[in-house]
């Protein structure tokens, strides 16, 4: 169906609308959680034992994945409340909110990746990306680059808003002037070249990865290195598939919905793709475990307090009741 006849929330429909916000929901409450125990274990319990680059960059996906979470709201009232002011706050800023702390997931997930990768290179050495100083600037200088885009998009996006916006739309572009549509679609075509930039390295790396493992294991089966690559194997298979599931369909609708224009059908698997995509925030968890040694001591350390606090009470029982079956 095609945009002109199709803008308005009837459109969507009451059951699709509840099933957004019931998802989203659900993925704001355990994507806060889970993100916010990690940003406690990284900057709370990991201060006392010392980082390394690959913690840094893992603090920084923390961070961005949070701050998902935290836009979500948002865009769950967008979906709730038809309403022209919700609308231009959402689409001026939620969204812009949203998909920069997307794009910085995508490229600290490409980070970690070129970390670990040159820790199998130079396995007895540190390359100078490796080092803490090298992953901070890289990390403060990712930030800056996406927030001056951000920003950029703001402006603009204010600056060529329509006079009299339309009152009954889902749709963001509906909001922009014929002039802001150029910067809308560079915006989008240089995101998927991103994206697909890290998609391609993190290929890439595994294939690599997996390629010295056969030599290896050709050489001594059953050697220490060949332990050890198939561990590092086995951990990029795991970012590389957490990339893959929620980043790809995204990207695989967005870049036709951008330049083809407004259609109710790339609406909904637009939605669909982004909720696939947010699925990240609690998934990435899983990436802090394999790839963190402080992350993975810490949930050690609690489950043994936990366990050493329910034997040291029940011995107190135990000790309480043979007094009292003594006297």
């Amino acid at each position: 169906m095609n945009g002109s006849n199709a803008t308005g929330w009837d459109q969507v429909g009451t059951s699709a609308q509840v099933v957004f916000v019931l998802v989203y929901s659900l993925l704001f409450l355990v994507g806060l959680i889970l993100n916010g125990f990690t940003l406690k274990v990284y900057f709370c319990r990991a201060r006392q034992q010392t980082s390394s680059s690959v913690t840094v960059y893992l603090k920084n996906l923390a961070a961005s994945d949070f701050l998902i979470s935290l836009s979500l709201p948002i865009r769950i009232i967008h979906l709730t409340w038809n309403s022209v002011p919700i609308h231009q706050l959402y689409c001026n800023f939620g969204s812009v909110a949203f998909y920069l702390n997307m794009y910085a997931s995508i490229l600290f997930m490409g980070y970690i990746a070129a970390n670990r990768y040159l820790k199998i290179v130079h396995p007895l050495q540190t390359h100078i990306l490796q080092t803490k100083r090298a992953s901070h600037i890289v990390s403060m200088v990712t930030w800056v680059f996406l927030l001056a885009v951000s920003c950029s998009y703001i402006v603009l996006f204010l600056l060529n808003q329509k006079d009299s916006p339309m009152k009954d739309t889902v749709f963001c572009e509906d909001l922009h002037n014929s002039k802001f549509g150029v910067f809308y679609k560079l915006t989008h075509a240089c995101s998927a070249a991103i994206f697909l930039l890290v998609l391609i390295s993190l290929v890439l790396f595994y294939y690599s990865t997996s390629h010295r493992l056969s030599l290896a294991q050709q050489r001594q089966p059953a050697s220490s290195s060949s332990n050890k690559l198939a561990k590092s194997r086995r951990n990029m298979l795991v970012l590389v598939i957490v990339f893959c599931v929620c980043f790809v369909p995204y990207h695989l609708v967005r870049l036709p919905y951008a330049f083809l224009g407004k259609d109710m059908t790339f609406f909904y698997l637009k939605e669909v793709t982004i909720i696939v995509s947010v699925l990240n925030i609690c998934l990435d968890p899983l990436i802090y475990f394999i790839f963190c040694k402080a992350f993975r001591a810490q949930l050690n350390t609690k489950r043994t307090f936990n366990t050493s606090q329910v034997t040291s009470h029940a011995g107190r029982l135990e000790m309480r009741s043979n007094g009292e079956w003594r006297s």
